[in-house]
């Protein structure tokens, strides 16, 4: 068995349209005169919306502003986001030996509301949003603890899409596999020295079953 954790953004759903037209609106009612692109996503170094937002121009004096109504959009909009091809089977086919996990900057509501779309609720143990406290690190260790810490320590993976996932997980001493479907370019990953590169869900599943 092993911990396999997710991001959410970018990993399992596909959220980059919404992020980008809620991002629009957000900066147009704060008065934020900003064109909102791809760019303002695949270049940070900190994935986050608050980090999006600084992105996009927002005074810090407003970011939590955006950060709260950018979330209120996502968790408002009628049907949650897409999730990617082939990702529904891949989480179905870990869940049955090992335990899942999602760690993500998004609230544990939409998250909630993204499995229960799916019909996934089943297959992961634990969300760990932006409403609990600390870093992606912290979050990253305290599911290792709770669901890896036995006397036969279970290998523990961070998928991500980001490089401040990698960096987290890195900071966290678990493995890091950078999936390239998401929001930041191969290019852009690869500087933060992922310990696996994975360009479908497939090589993920052969990733994982290979090393745990």
């Amino acid at each position: 068995m092993a911990l396999i954790i997710f991001d959410f953004d970018g990993v399992l759903a596909d959220t980059l349209d919404d992020l980008i037209q809620f991002g629009q609106e957000v900066c147009d009612e704060l008065g934020i005169k900003h064109l909102v692109k791809k760019e303002d996503l695949s270049s940070l170094e900190n994935m986050s919306f608050a980090s999006f937002g600084r992105a996009c121009e927002v005074p810090e004096a407003l970011v939590d502003e955006f950060v709260q109504r950018c979330l209120k959009r996502f968790a408002e909009k009628k049907s949650p986001p897409a999730i990617f091809n082939g990702l529904s089977g891949m989480l179905r086919r870990f869940a049955v030996r090992n335990t899942l996990a999602i760690v993500t900057t998004n609230s544990s509501q939409n998250v909630h509301a993204f499995l229960a779309e799916h019909a996934l609720e089943k297959c992961v143990h634990a969300v760990y949003g932006i409403d609990i406290p600390g870093s992606k690190a912290q979050k990253i260790s305290i599911a290792r603890e709770q669901f890896a810490s036995g006397t036969q320590r279970e290998a523990v993976f961070m998928v991500g899409d980001s490089i401040s996932d990698i960096r987290a997980a890195k900071e966290a001493s678990v493995t890091s596999v950078a999936v390239t479907w998401g929001h930041q370019s191969l290019e852009h990953l690869l500087r933060g020295k992922p310990d696996h590169v994975v360009h479908s869900p497939q090589d993920l599943i052969e990733v994982i079953e290979r090393t745990k």
